[in-house]
């Protein structure tokens, strides 16, 4: 689990991370910071301006530590992401991060496609479907905000993966799930977001 205080720190990385790519400057976390956020640990940066998505990139998996995660999303949420264009300095004063640190996917195993239904709880798991075909991920927070019931949820995530909405009732599927703590500046504040 992550404290609001290390989460201040960790959008701070963030933060500090898309300022100086758009200076072409490259600034490294203090030796202190490395060594508090040296966990591998899945984190996606969402990024905000106005209330309107501008981008999100992150790592299901714990394949870097929490820091360098945390500092390549926010760099490819800002710059990389193919539905937005990149930001520009003007719109950093605009900008809100929100940070979501996650544990690692779990195959969600099943005999019978409607156990789904029970196993995938709104507001905690977050779901990533994935195949020889294509992968989509959604975060817990996205089913609370259009109001999705489990059944939408599963659908919108074989759509995310580029797959027909009823994929997930195919067993041959991998229907993943975790789980994420989630950290975003609401009116000049940090707060941590109960989904629930």
């Amino acid at each position: 689990m992550v404290s609001l205080t290390q989460a201040k720190q960790l959008i701070k990385i963030a933060r500090d991370a898309i300022s100086a790519y758009l200076e072409g400057k490259k600034i490294e976390p203090s030796e202190k910071i490395k060594k508090e956020f040296k966990e591998k640990t899945g984190v996606f940066v969402s990024l905000y301006l106005k209330d309107e998505l501008a981008g999100c990139i992150g790592f299901p998996e714990p394949i870097f530590e929490l820091w360098l995660a945390v500092r390549k999303a926010a760099i490819g949420a800002a710059f990389g992401d193919p539905r937005f264009p990149p930001l520009v300095k003007k719109q950093m004063k605009d900008l809100r991060i929100e940070l979501s640190i996650l544990t690692k996917p779990k195959v969600i195993e099943v005999k019978d496609p409607k156990e789904y239904l029970k196993k995938i709880k709104i507001g905690i798991d977050g779901l990533m479907v994935k195949d020889e075909f294509g992968s989509g991920l959604l975060l817990p927070q996205v089913a609370v905000e259009w109001r999705w019931n489990v059944e939408e949820f599963l659908d919108q995530t074989c759509m995310k993966a580029g797959l027909d909405p009823s994929c997930w009732r195919n067993t041959k599927r991998n229907v993943y799930k975790f789980q994420g703590q989630v950290f975003a500046e609401e009116k000049g504040k940090l707060v941590e977001k109960k989904l629930y």
